[in-house]
C-alpha cells in the first residue's frame, strides 16, 4: 500500500490533491435524468450472524426478535445466501466501500499497524496490513459525490483514519447509544437522562408487564442518520449507515428491553454479575443489542415511509430509496468466558471462513424490486459496489471498473434474473475468501455451486463440504469432508486450482512463514546491521553474508514509543504505519530506505526469497 505524506496543513493539501486524481477516474454525469435518481442507504450491522435474526430461521427458531427485519423482507428481496466480503470487520467494510476485494486490497483483518512476529511453534505468520484504508482508492462515496449526490456516514468506520477523508461530504463516527457503561447490570437510561433519554413513545416488544410497549433510549447514530437524510434537500443521498452493535461490549441502557429478554430466557432480572455463560442465544444483553439495531432499523423505515422526497412531494422516500440491510460478517460467538450467540446450524464464526464466519444477513428493497421475494443463489456484499453504480446511472473510468470484485445483480433485483453474470453474459461461477489469519484460522476458501473449499494453510491440506445437493440442504454444518474420498478427488483439483488461480490473479498476501519456528526447513535471512545517515535522511539495513536474498523491502514508519499516547482524534500523520517500498540493491542483501522530515521512528520489513517474513527493531532518531 502506498500513501502520501501529511501533517496537520500538509494533511489537508495532500488529500485535496490526492482527491483531485481520485476524481479524474470518474466520468460522471451530473445532469439529472428526467426520473429521479434513487437514494442509497446501506443499513450496516457490525456482527450480526445469518442466524441472529428472525429472517433465515432454519432448525431451531432465532431467540432474538426482528420485526423490522422481517418486515424489510416483506418490502424487497431476501437473499438467503448473503455473504460478506471477510470473516471479520475492517476487510468486510473496505470491500463495501470500494468495491475490491479485501485480498486485493491487501487489507484482510483488523489489525491496522500491529506487528506480529509469531511463536516459535507456529510455522505461519500473518501478513502485516497498514494503519488504514489507500488514501487513494476510489470509494462508492466519491463516485456518487462526482454524480451529484450528498454523501454520508454515521457510525462505526474502522479503516483507519476518518470517514471524512474518504469522499463523504458528511461524516459522524460517535458511538451513540452503544458506550459501555459502568455497571451493565444496573445503569439504564431514564426519561431525564442527559445522553440517552428515554422515548416517550413506545415501541416492541410487547409483553404482559408492558402491553403497550416498551421505551428506547436516546440513540444519536439513529438520530443522526435520520437528520442527515432529512437535510439532503433537493440532492439525491447516499448514507452509509454502520452501527456499532451488536459487537463487543454486550451491554444495554435499555432496562425494560434487558428485563423483557430476561424474563423471556427464563434468567433473573437484574442479571447477576460476571460474564453470561449459557450456551445457545441465551444472552440476554445480545439479544437486547439486535432487537435496538432493529429497533434502529424501524424508526428509518418510519422515516422513510411518511417523509416526502423534497425533489419530488408525489412520492415518499421509501419510495425513491434502495435500502441495503445486512452485517459485516458472521456472529462472534464467544468475548473471553462470555458466550454471545449461536450460529447453529452452520459451522464456527466470527474470524473464520467456514460459513459462519462469512455466511450474512441480506435483504436489499427499492423501486422495482418485487415485495417479498428471494433469491437463492450465492450473493457478495462486493456486488454492491458494481450495483449501486448502475442504479443510480454513475459511470467510473474503465481501469477502476477493472479493480472491482463484484458483479452487478441489478438484472436478479429489477427483472427477476435467475443467474448473477458479468459483462460477457456469463454466469459466475464461484466466490473466493482470502483469510491469512490466526494461529488454527488462516484459510482460503472458495464457493461453488454446491461446494465449499478450504485451503487450510496450517496443515497443509484442503477440505471440502457439500452445502447443497440437488438444491436442498445437505451439509450447511460443514460435518463431512469429502476432500480425501476418491469419488470427489476431480472435483478438488479443479476447484482448488480455480482458488490458486484467484489467489494469483489478485496478488494477495500471506500467510508468511515464521523465521523463528523450530522446526523450519529453510533459512531465513538474518539482519546483521542498520545504521541511519543524519546527513542523507537514508536508513540502512544489511543482511549477514549467509542470509537468503530479499524478494520484496518495505520501511515502516512509526510513532516514537510513548509519542502514539499522546495524539489527539485530528493531529495524525497519514504515513505512520503505512508500508513504503524500500529499495533493494543488487546483492539482494543491503536495503535503503529515505526518512523524510518529521519521522522519528521507522523499522524494515523484509521478505525473503524463502518466504520468511522478518521485521528489524524499531529505531529511533537520537
Amino acid at each position: 500500500m502506498r500513501f502520501g505524506r501529511t501533517k496537520n496543513t500538509e494533511n489537508i493539501m495532500n488529500i485535496k490533491v490526492i482527491a483531485f486524481a481520485i476524481s479524474l477516474l470518474v466520468a460522471s454525469s451530473f445532469a439529472f435524468t428526467a426520473e429521479l435518481k434513487p437514494n442509497i442507504l446501506i443499513f450496516y450491522v457490525d456482527d450480526l450472524g445469518w442466524q441472529g435474526s428472525q429472517l433465515n430461521d432454519v432448525d431451531k427458531p432465532c431467540n432474538y426478535e426482528t420485526p423490522n427485519v422481517l418486515k424489510l423482507a416483506e418490502q424487497g428481496m431476501n437473499f438467503t445466501q448473503g455473504y460478506s466480503a471477510a470473516p471479520t470487520c475492517a476487510p468486510s467494510r473496505a470491500g463495501i466501500i470500494t468495491g475490491q476485494h479485501p485480498g486485493k486490497l491487501r487489507y484482510t483483518h483488523v489489525l491496522f499497524d500491529r506487528i506480529t512476529t509469531g511463536k516459535a511453534s507456529e510455522e505461519f505468520v500473518e501478513p502485516y496490513l497498514g494503519s488504514h484504508l489507500q488514501l487513494d482508492a476510489l470509494t462508492l462515496a466519491t463516485a456518487l459525490g462526482a454524480n451529484g449526490y450528498n454523501t454520508g456516514h454515521v457510525g462505526k468506520w474502522h479503516l483507519g483514519l476518518s470517514s471524512s477523508l474518504f469522499g463523504f461530504d458528511f461524516s459522524h463516527e460517535e458511538r451513540g447509544v452503544h458506550r459501555k457503561t459502568a455497571d451493565r447490570t444496573k445503569d439504564f437510561a431514564t426519561v431525564d437522562d442527559p445522553k440517552y433519554p428515554l422515548s416517550k413513545k413506545k415501541y416492541p416488544p410487547f409483553s404482559d408487564k408492558n402491553p403497550d410497549g416498551i421505551s428506547y433510549p436516546y440513540d444519536d447514530v439513529t438520530e443522526t442518520a435520520l437528520k442527515f437524510i432529512g437535510e439532503s434537500d433537493d440532492k439525491p443521498f447516499f448514507l452509509y449507515l454502520a452501527h456499532w452493535m451488536v459487537h463487543w461490549p454486550a451491554m444495554t441502557r435499555n432496562g425494560e428491553l434487558l428485563e423483557y429478554y430476561c424474563d423471556k430466557l427464563g434468567q433473573p432480572f437484574p442479571p447477576k454479575p460476571g460474564p453470561m455463560s449459557i450456551p445457545g442465544q441465551n444472552n440476554p444483553y445480545f439479544a437486547s443489542m439486535v432487537s435496538t439495531v432493529d429497533w434502529s432499523l424501524g424508526r428509518v423505515l418510519d422515516y422513510l415511509e411518511k417523509t416526502d422526497d423534497p425533489r419530488n412531494k408525489e412520492k415518499k422516500l421509501i419510495e425513491t430509496t434502495y435500502v441495503i440491510f445486512t452485517s459485516d460478517n458472521g456472529g462472534a460467538l464467544m468475548h473471553g468466558k462470555e458466550v454471545l450467540s449461536d450460529n447453529t446450524p452452520l459451522k464456527y464464526g466470527k474470524s473464520n471462513a467456514e460459513e459462519g464466519g462469512v455466511r450474512v444477513p441480506m435483504v436489499i428493497t427499492g423501486p422495482g424490486i418485487p415485495r417479498g421475494s428471494e433469491f437463492d443463489g450465492p450473493v457478495n456484499q462486493l456486488d454492491y459496489f458494481p450495483t449501486i453504480l448502475n442504479l443510480t446511472q454513475t459511470t467510473i473510468a474503465p481501469e477502476a471498473w477493472k479493480n472491482l470484485g463484484g458483479l452487478d445483480i441489478t438484472p436478479v433485483l429489477l427483472d427477476g434474473a435467475e443467474h448473477i453474470v458479468d459483462a460477457q453474459g456469463e454466469a459466475r461461477k464461484n466466490l473466493f475468501w482470502h483469510f491469512p489469519h490466526g494461529s488454527t484460522s488462516m484459510r482460503s476458501s472458495l464457493r461453488e455451486g454446491d461446494f465449499k473449499l478450504h485451503k487450510n494453510y496450517h496443515t497443509h491440506d484442503y477440505s471440502l463440504y457439500r452445502l447443497y445437493k440437488d438444491g436442498k440442504r445437505h451439509d450447511l454444518e460443514e460435518a463431512n469432508d469429502l476432500a480425501a474420498d476418491p469419488e470427489y478427488a476431480p472435483l478438488l483439483k479443479t476447484l482448488s486450482e480455480k482458488l490458486e488461480n484467484h489467489l494469483v490473479e489478485n496478488q494477495v498476501e500471506g500467510p508468511y512463514l515464521n523465521p523463528i519456528y523450530t522446526n523450519k526447513t529453510k533459512p531465513a535471512a538474518e539482519i546483521q546491521t542498520v545504521k541511519y545517515d543524519s546527513e542523507k535522511k537514508e536508513s540502512r539495513l544489511r543482511l549477514t553474508s549467509e542470509s537468503p536474498a530479499l524478494k520484496t523491502a518495505y520501511v515502516i514508519y512509526r510513532d516514537k514509543p510513548g509519542a502514539e499516547t499522546k495524539k489527539s482524534k485530528t493531529d495524525f500523520d497519514v504515513r505512520i504505519g503505512v508500508k513504503i517500498p524500500a529499495t533493494i540493491t543488487a546483492s539482494g542483501k543491503i536495503i535503503k530506505a529515505r526518512i523524510p522530515k518529521g519521522i522519528e521512528a521507522w523499522c524494515f520489513l523484509l521478505i525473503d526469497e524463502n518466504n520468511y517474513q522478518i521485521y528489524s527493531d524499531i529505531e529511533v532518531i537520537k
